[in-house]
């Protein structure tokens, strides 16, 4: 299921990053990889943010919406 159906709060693993290579390329970058966990921390107007290795990130609806867990 794609990130955005997440809801605060909730952990999972990533599973895949689809997409267009150099969106797939900017949140390999940012620490989207699979394997890594996650945990849903908020959604604003859309945006969703995470807690990845450590860091805040927030992430676009459209990128979210390219990111299986």
């Amino acid at each position: 299921m794609p990130l955005t159906m997440l809801k605060a709060g909730e952990e999972k693993s990533i599973k895949k990053v689809g997409g267009r290579e150099e969106t797939r390329q900017f949140l390999a970058r940012i620490g989207f990889l699979p394997g890594t966990h996650i945990t849903v921390v908020n959604k604003i107007g859309g945006n969703v943010i995470v807690h990845i290795k450590e860091s805040r990130v927030a992430v676009s609806r459209e990128m979210a919406a390219q990111i299986m867990v």
